[in-house]
C-alpha cells in the first residue's frame, strides 16, 4: 500500500514539474520575476540619495565659508549647481524643482567661529518629499558635525601649544555589519523574504486552481489518488522551486550587488525550508477560495500587502502604534525577516534566533495542516 502511494506521489511530482517547465508563464514566475524584483529593490527602493541638486548662498565669502562649501562638495552626495545671490533665487529654484537643497552661510559665519561662538548655517529643503528631505538633512548634519569637530580640534591644538596637558576627546566611530551603510545590504534579505513568499504562494495556488479551470481536478478525484498524495504532489515541486529561487537570488545578490552572507549558508537554507511551509500552506488555502487563476492572484496579494506593511520590511515596527505592533506578531513574515537579517547580515546562529524559528515553525505547520484539511474536505 505504501509503495503504491509513493509511486503515485512520484508520478504526480513528475507531472507537476513537467507542466511547470513547459509553461512559459510559470517559468517566468520562477526565474525572471525573482531577478527582476531584486534589481528593482536594489536600485529603486533605496534610501541612498546621491547627486542632490545644491545651490549655495554665501553671504560671508570668507576662507571658512569656502572651506565648508568645499567639504560639502567633496562628500560625494551633492551636485553643485552654483552660487546664488539672493534668497528669492533660492525660493524660485526650490519651487521649480530644479534645486533640492539651498545652503545659506550668513554674514559673520567666520567671525563667530573665530570668537568661539555657535555659527549658524541655514539649509532650505523641498519638504514636499519628506523622506528625501529627512535623508538630505541627515547628510548635511553629518557634514556640519564633521566640520565642527575638525575646526574645534584645530582650535584646541593651537591652545595646546600654549598650555600643556589640556585633555581632549577624539570620537572614533565604527559601523558593524554594514560599514559603508549601503541600503542595498539592508534590502537584499528583505527582498529574499518577499520573493520566496510571493513566488511559492502564487505558484502553488495557480497550479491547483488551474486543475479546476481545465477540468482535470474532477478526473483526479475519481482516481485512486488520495487527498494527501495530491497535496504533497502539488507542494513538493514548488518547495523545490523555492530552493531554486533562493539559489538564484543569492547568486545575483553576491555576484552583482556584492552582498555576501555573513552567517552559515546551511542554517540559512534550513530556516528558509521552515518558512516555505507557511507560504505553501497559504497557497493551498488560496486555492480553496478561488475558482479562477485571476482570483487566486488577487487573493495572494490580499495576504501579501498587509504582511509587507506589518513585517518591518519597509517601516520599522518600533515606530508603529502599540496596537499595530501587537498585530504584527500574527505575521509570519516578521519572524522570518528577523531571522534572515540576523543570519545573513550579522552572522548569528540558531542559539540566538531559536525563539523566532519555533514561532515560524508553529505558523508553518499550523497553516499548512489547516489548509490541507480544508482542501481535503473539498476533494471529498
Amino acid at each position: 500500500m505504501m509503495r503504491a502511494s509513493l509511486r503515485r506521489l512520484a508520478r504526480l511530482i513528475r507531472k507537476e514539474l513537467t507542466q511547470s517547465l513547459r509553461d512559459p508563464k510559470m517559468l517566468g514566475l520562477m526565474f525572471l520575476m525573482p531577478v527582476f524584483e531584486l534589481f528593482i529593490f536594489g536600485y529603486v527602493a533605496t534610501t541612498d540619495i546621491n547627486h542632490i541638486q545644491t545651490a549655495v548662498l554665501d553671504e560671508d565669502r570668507t576662507f571658512a565659508s569656502r572651506e565648508f562649501i568645499d567639504r560639502l562638495r567633496g562628500s560625494g552626495y551633492f551636485t553643485f549647481l552654483g552660487f546664488i545671490a539672493t534668497e528669492r533665487e533660492a525660493t524660485a529654484g526650490l519651487a521649480r524643482g530644479g534645486v533640492q537643497l539651498v545652503l545659506r552661510l550668513p554674514s559673520g559665519f567666520s567671525r563667530d567661529l573665530e570668537r568661539g561662538r555657535t555659527a549658524a548655517i541655514q539649509t532650505l529643503f523641498d519638504g514636499s518629499d519628506s523622506m528625501s528631505a529627512s535623508i538630505i538633512n541627515g547628510y548635511v548634519g553629518q557634514i556640519v558635525r564633521s566640520y565642527a569637530n575638525e575646526y574645534a580640534a584645530r582650535r584646541l591644538a593651537r591652545q595646546r601649544e600654549k598650555l600643556n596637558g589640556v585633555p581632549g576627546i577624539e570620537p572614533r566611530l565604527r559601523v558593524w555589519f554594514n560599514p559603508e551603510l549601503r541600503s542595498v545590504v539592508f534590502m537584499v534579505p528583505g527582498v529574499l523574504c518577499l520573493i520566496l513568499f510571493l513566488v511559492t504562494m502564487i505558484e502553488t495556488a495557480l497550479s491547483i486552481v488551474k486543475e479546476k479551470e481545465v477540468g482535470t481536478l474532477e478526473q483526479i478525484i475519481v482516481t485512486p489518488i488520495r487527498p494527501w498524495e495530491f497535496i504533497l504532489g502539488k507542494t513538493i515541486p514548488f518547495f523545490l522551486s523555492g530552493l531554486v529561487t533562493t539559489a538564484l537570488v543569492l547568486a545575483v545578490a553576491m555576484g552583482w550587488f556584492r552582498v555576501f552572507p555573513v552567517g552559515s549558508l546551511t542554517l540559512l537554507v534550513g530556516l528558509i525550508c521552515v518558512f516555505l511551509l507557511t507560504s505553501l500552506g497559504l497557497g493551498i488555502f488560496v486555492s480553496t477560495i478561488s475558482e479562477t487563476q485571476q482570483e487566486a492572484v488577487i487573493s495572494c496579494f490580499f495576504f501579501l500587502f498587509p504582511m509587507i506593511m506589518l513585517s518591518g520590511l519597509i517601516f520599522p515596527i518600533d515606530n508603529m502604534p502599540a496596537p499595530v505592533q501587537a498585530l504584527s506578531r500574527l505575521v509570519p513574515l516578521r519572524y522570518f525577516l528577523e531571522i534572515i537579517r540576523g543570519v545573513y547580515l550579522k552572522g548569528i546562529g540558531l542559539e540566538v534566533v531559536w525563539p523566532q524559528t519555533l514561532i515560524l515553525l508553529g505558523f508553518g505547520v499550523g497553516i499548512l495542516t489547516l489548509s490541507a484539511l480544508r482542501f481535503s474536505k473539498r476533494l471529498d
